[in-house]
């Protein structure tokens, strides 16, 4: 502990580190936030592209559950955002419909929703990217690919969870109209995948909580979670996505995720 003493003893040192100090202290903290963005993302790279079977478990505040069963494909592109496309195979009312998305790095992702009972594909505005995707708790926001260069960062602290010790760093999205001021992500330092993310919403209070469960590696290289459960604390409301089937490097090629293809879906 520094003594009073000392303190008095070197005012113009001291006065010096004040002012120069907490700003590069700060840009280490950005520096490192940033790095460790990087890394997740570096891990990732090289998977092509991946299918898997999903379902899809809404609760409401009382508990009642709702269940879908989903597919979805994804393609990765290097150069730009990932492409995604998220198919609901049942219950029979939601049959057949299917959302196509195309991440960007610098701009707001293209999304566009097929509904079958219309017959019409729907484009998703930047302003409704942070509603609720059929009526679940994950945002259209929330099921793009999360690119680095969609966010700025700052390292927060090391804290363990689970058992496992992760790197804490906070992002704010960079892109307008998102539905979010912040998040917090619990990232493991032993595969560098997330564990938790904490949404906060634009008046930076506390709006979800996402937990990844079960990770399981794939081709020794990819790392993927089995379940994602997402917690609404404002209005008591949960959505799970549990995840298996997993198949990597499928070939599939970009006119696989187009939006004249959606309407031929089976």
């Amino acid at each position: 502990m520094l003594k009073l003493t000392k303190l008095i003893s070197c005012p113009i040192i001291c006065l010096s580190m004040s002012i120069i100090s907490p700003p590069a202290f700060a840009e280490d903290l950005v520096a490192k936030g940033l790095n460790i963005a990087k890394k997740v993302d570096f891990l990732d790279t090289g998977y092509e592209d991946l299918s898997a079977d999903m379902e899809m478990i809404l609760r409401n505040r009382q508990g009642k559950e709702t269940r879908r069963k989903m597919r979805n494909k994804t393609l990765e592109y290097v150069k730009d955002g990932d492409k995604s496309l998220m198919i609901f195979d049942s219950p029979k009312d939601v049959k057949g419909t299917a959302l196509l998305t195309f991440s960007h790095k610098k701009k707001s992702d293209d999304q566009w929703l097929y509904l079958p009972v219309l017959k019409r594909v729907k484009r998703i505005s930047s302003s409704n990217k942070s509603g609720p995707f059929m009526g679940s708790e994950f945002a259209y926001e929330d099921l793009s690919s999360q690119e680095v260069e969609k966010y700025t960062y700052k390292f927060i602290k090391d804290e363990m969870i689970d058992n496992q010790n992760c790197f804490v760093i906070e992002r704010k999205p960079r892109y307008k109209r998102s539905g979010y001021k912040r998040q917090l992500l619990w990232i493991s330092q032993k595969i560098y995948q997330p564990l938790k993310i904490d949404f906060f919403d634009r008046k930076n209070t506390l709006l979800k909580t996402l937990i990844f469960k079960d990770y399981k590696q794939y081709s020794q290289k990819f790392w993927r979670a089995s379940e994602l459960f997402m917690q609404n604390h404002q209005n008591g409301k949960s959505t799970t996505l549990k995840w298996n089937n997993y198949q990597f490097k499928n070939g599939y090629k970009s006119s696989h995720f187009s939006k004249n293809s959606l309407k031929r879906l089976r």
